[in-house]
């Protein structure tokens, strides 16, 4: 592992530690978004929902941008071909600081939209992204679980088994499956209250 291989894993991290549900709702709703919120997180729901539509959108584009440009900064300026437990690391930091974030006391969201970012990142390489947005649609309106915790469970560990059948890079499930067990992590450790799991087809009422 280079040195340069260490400034963008760490750029990643404190970047992803920036929470922008946080600083914009703070900045449209002068409040803080989770206080109301029935899961306390500081992701992108709540500043739609406590927040308004602009807390929400540009929320959304900085928790995903924030996956998004370390990844893309790396594969552009360091290496051609991503590989090795560097690669992976940089990958999955942004997530890892959005969910365990160094400027709120590691206490930061569950990391969708940042992981959505980061596979983002390997475009013009799109299968990752879209197997993961393809597994999120499936538990979501084919074969819909709720509430959200579980379906985001599902939904990861799915991608997670997916991407291991299709021939995605060594470097990247590797990536992806530090970004899933930071985000189980995350959601075992949530205050939410834990409904019970309920599976709904799409062809059932």
């Amino acid at each position: 592992m280079e040195k340069n291989d260490f400034v963008f894993i760490l750029a990643g991290y404190l970047f992803g530690s920036v929470l922008f549900a946080r600083v914009f709702g703070r900045l449209f709703g002068h409040q803080d978004i989770t206080e109301n919120s029935r899961d306390g997180n500081p992701g992108t729901a709540n500043a739609f929902m406590q927040g308004g539509f602009w807390c929400g959108t540009l929320t959304l584009l900085g928790d995903m941008a924030k996956g998004y440009l370390p990844v893309a900064l790396y594969l552009r300026y360091s290496v051609e071909k991503p590989e090795g437990i560097a690669f992976a690391l940089v990958l999955a930091a942004p997530v890892v600081g959005h969910i365990f974030p160094l400027f709120f006391k590691l206490k930061g969201g569950k990391g969708i939209a940042t992981s959505f970012g980061c596979l983002l990142g390997l475009w013009p390489y799109y299968p990752p992204a879209l197997i993961l947005a393809l597994s999120f649609l499936f538990f979501s309106v084919i074969l819909r679980i709720s509430p959200h915790y579980q379906r985001t469970i599902w939904t990861y560990l799915c991608a997670m088994v997916l991407m291991l059948f299709c021939n995605i890079d060594t470097c990247i499930i590797l990536g992806f499956a530090i970004i899933v067990a930071t985000i189980l992590i995350r959601l075992s450790r949530s205050t939410e209250e834990r409904e019970r799991m309920q599976v709904k087809a799409l062809w059932m009422r």
